[in-house]
């Protein structure tokens, strides 16, 4: 049975970012993906997307974009390729295609078992990431048969869906953007709305993220904010990752033809019905927009030459009328996308961390089974955690606790303690 110190579960920038840690303090370890580095940008994004982040926002232990465009955003496949070069900057102990099919407890440590062999280890960080598997809820099962339907992580262009309309469900980042590519592209589309942050992609003649991190937004921990458990609910946020400044929100996607409604609440065959909650929604992420502005406004005012333009925020939006159902033959519609978000997913970890949806139970990326971490989930202390730069916190944090837990128990072993 091999043996090493810690296994990280997952190769994407977390799992990475930890490696990079555990590298640096000389805790031995290996890497197992059940693809390549970066295997969920290769397979889950479709043709055209980009990051949301701008490409300095992309920082790493021990790692930065140094190229031409600080402001720009990758494809997916330029941030694959951004991945690799930094697992090889430190020559990553990453064993790929590598499939985890069990990890359970074993005397004091853990045994990790893949689909060729079966791993010892101290200590264990899962690094599967927050977005593990598509949210699809259960009212899909309700729609016709003869009604496609595909999640966000499955789309990939206009070209890949069937001839006709299309219902997009969700409105937060991947959602309005798959529905303006398909309104560009010449489709009906109608977007079924649910909660979502609006966010202007610059503001101020800055991008939007500039001032999230200046103002510290980004940085702001769990224990700072009043209820942990609707902070880490809050809705996503509506970004795409354009260098031309646009924002992208339900305006711009009605300019474009979209037909915003309201949140989708049945599927009977091919009936789709709707709540009246259209004005709510959009009100609720206006009213969250002035929120943040005001803060952004504060901070400006307090530092000179900060703002480097006036304030242009993006007009308010007129909501249209809703319908509250909608035969999906009559208005074209030929295919569905969820939108609707990820769910974490974890068939493989025996050890009694989850809790009854399925979340790790944690404080910090420290579960309450010794040895057992997680990187890379939402809010794990910073509201950035899931972002690639703030893995970089998480997983330093959590080196220098699996690093004192060893300075332990080889004290113990030493007969030091």
């Amino acid at each position: 049975m091999p043996y090493t110190d810690t296994v990280i579960i997952g190769a994407g920038h977390a799992g990475l970012a930890m490696s990079r840690c555990l590298a640096d303090r000389d805790v031995r370890h290996v890497v197992m993906d059940r693809g390549c580095v970066g295997e969920r940008w290769r397979i889950a994004r479709w043709d055209s997307f980009r990051l949301l982040t701008p490409n300095w926002l992309s920082r790493l232990p021990g790692w930065r974009y140094t190229g031409p465009e600080p402001d720009g955003f990758m494809f997916a496949g330029e941030f694959v390729g951004y991945l690799c070069d930094y697992a090889r900057s430190f020559d990553a102990p990453v064993r790929p295609h590598t499939l985890v099919t069990r990890v359970e407890r074993a005397g004091t440590g853990f045994a990790v078992h893949t689909d060729d062999a079966v791993w010892s280890a101290r200590s264990v960080v899962i690094a599967t990431g927050y977005h593990s598997r598509a949210k699809v809820p259960e009212l899909a099962n309700g729609l016709a048969p003869d009604v496609a339907q595909l999640t966000a992580a499955g789309y990939r262009s206009p070209s890949s869906l069937p001839d006709g309309g299309v219902l997009v469900v969700g409105c937060s980042a991947s959602g309005v953007q798959i529905a303006h590519e398909l309104a560009c592209a010449g489709r009906r589309v109608v977007l079924a709305a649910g909660g979502h942050t609006r966010l202007p992609r610059r503001y101020r003649g800055r991008d939007i993220l500039r001032w999230l991190d200046r103002i510290g937004s980004l940085d702001r921990t769990i224990d700072q904010v009043p209820d942990p458990a609707s902070a880490r609910a809050e809705p996503s946020l509506q970004l795409a990752g354009t260098g031309d400044g646009r924002g992208l929100d339900l305006g711009v996607l009605r300019r474009a033809g979209v037909r915003p409604v309201g949140r989708l609440r049945a599927l009977d065959g091919i009936t789709a019905r709707f709540a009246d909650d259209l004005r709510d929604t959009v009100g609720a992420a206006q009213q969250r927009l002035n929120r943040l502005i005001a803060e952004i406004d504060a901070y400006a005012a307090a530092m000179p030459g900060m703002a480097a333009g006036p304030p242009d925020l993006p007009p308010i939006i007129t909501v249209p009328a809703s319908p509250s159902r909608m035969d999906l033959r009559r208005a074209g519609i030929s295919a569905v996308v969820w939108a609707t978000g990820y769910r974490p997913w974890y068939p493989w970890l025996k050890v009694p961390v989850l809790d009854v949806g399925g979340r790790i139970r944690h404080r910090r990326g420290v579960t309450e089974v010794p040895g057992l971490y997680a990187v890379g989930l939402r809010f794990q202390y910073r509201r950035n955690s899931t972002f690639v730069d703030g893995a970089r916190h998480d997983a330093a944090f959590l080196a220098d606790k699996i690093t004192a837990d060893r300075a332990v128990r080889v004290g113990v072993r030493g007969g030091l303690l």
